[in-house]
């Protein structure tokens, strides 16, 4: 009997460092792999000079990222492809072509080549990101909102890559380019160390239109999803603007080395929340997904109003609460999906999850262009604002979630 005890508590044993050892493989290759998401928008006012660019066609740049990202999805869930093949060769296929299509910007002849680029690299991405999340959930089970987390956190700190790239300074464009689709090759083969999925693994589910409509009529799904809108709203406009806003502030652009300061603190501002992620993952993890979710779209809508009054203080304040919105704006990204597993009918999960992942990436479409269009009209405090409509909007359905767990407890 005390061997049989001995042997089980063994077989755990190595089950939780497989656990680990795959969750940190995982999450850096999705840290290296997820560097070209934003890497065209850090160099966006190079573009400009280059093709005489616009505001409108400078946003549309990470715009046809994100609506590329939702085509990809949606895509591979509706044909089976994201079950049909093994998680970390879809995520090494999804990197590699990721890769490729960010590098030949280095060859686009004019902006809209430059355009079906940036979006056929979102559409490559859908084949990394969810992928990673679903492959990470089946190596846990309980604590699986801190993994989540870990991996949000990678996701963050891959995107606010290029940030720390061009912060290196005299770097051209093309310098930019060529260093994140490098990095995001090297994800794409460090995946392939991964063998297999996890003890927990997911039932095949494709996604279905009607099937996923069906599943959103439950209240607690079509409450996870407007938080989950409310928290996409600012979160991609954040990332994507951060950068420029920062670059606008009087210490930055008036000094020679002012541009590549500013882009390294644009990375710590975005860097910062895979810290958040982590929290964030913990909170859930004890507290309850709502809750952790409201706690977060609290802090960063906060943050967001705050930093609307105080842009013109001293930049350490500047600083200070930019950062503090960088850490929250991403705490509660896995809590929403995780949400929406918990609460729709087992039989409809893919197809809600993938319709959640789409109304969602569509909204960051809506406000990365919008950003920049309220800056040029009136000024970075009104955009700012504007970005906190989100979190008001996830407060109040996180709100009402609770409410109903209540009523039903």
């Amino acid at each position: 009997m005390a061997d049989t005890t001995t042997s089980a508590s063994d077989t755990g044993t190595r089950l939780r460092r497989r656990a680990r050892l795959a969750l940190a493989t995982i999450a850096l290759s999705t840290f290296l792999s997820m560097s070209v998401w934003f890497s065209a928008s850090f160099v966006i006012p190079q573009f400009q000079q280059l093709w005489a660019l616009s505001g409108n066609e400078s946003a549309l740049l990470t715009i046809a990222v994100q609506l590329g990202f939702v085509l990809g999805a949606v895509t591979l869930a509706g044909t089976g492809l994201a079950d049909a093949v093994p998680g970390a060769r879809l995520m090494s296929v999804g990197a590699t072509g990721a890769a490729i299509a960010n590098l030949l910007l280095l060859w686009a002849p004019g902006y809209g080549i430059a355009l079906g680029l940036r979006a056929l690299t979102g559409a490559f991405l859908a084949a990394v990101y969810p992928p990673a999340l679903k492959l990470v959930s089946s190596w846990f089970r309980t604590g699986r909102g801190t993994a989540l987390g870990v991996m949000i956190g990678a996701l963050t700190l891959g995107s606010a890559a290029p940030q720390l790239v061009k912060a290196t300074g005299g770097l051209g464009w093309q310098s930019v380019i060529v260093a994140t689709s490098v990095l995001t090759a090297a994800g794409g083969l460090l995946i392939l160390l991964v063998r297999g999925s996890g003890p927990h693994p997911f039932p095949r589910s494709a996604f279905h239109l009607p099937s996923a409509l069906r599943a959103v009529r439950s209240r607690p799904v079509l409450l996870a999803n407007l938080g989950y809108v409310g928290h996409m709203w600012e979160l991609y406009a954040m990332w994507a603007w951060v950068g420029t806003f920062l670059a606008s502030l009087g210490p930055f652009a008036h000094r020679p080395d002012g541009p590549r300061e500013a882009s390294l603190a644009a990375f710590c501002c975005i860097g910062v929340g895979a810290v958040g992620c982590l929290v964030g993952g913990l909170l859930s993890d004890r507290f309850g997904r709502a809750k952790a979710a409201l706690l977060s779209l609290v802090m960063s809508g906060g943050a967001a109003v705050l930093l609307s009054a105080v842009r013109t203080l001293p930049l350490p304040v500047v600083l200070a609460v930019a950062c503090f919105w960088g850490f929250w704006v991403i705490a509660d990204s896995a809590q929403f999906s995780a949400l929406v597993t918990e609460n729709a009918d087992p039989r409809y999960v893919g197809s809600a999850v993938t319709l959640q992942l789409a109304v969602g990436y569509v909204t960051t479409a809506a406000t990365i262009w919008l950003v920049p269009v309220l800056v040029d009209r009136a000024s970075w405090s009104v955009a700012l604002l504007v970005l906190a409509i989100g979190p008001v909007v996830g407060i109040a359905a996180m709100a009402g979630y609770l409410r109903g767990q209540r009523a039903t407890a």
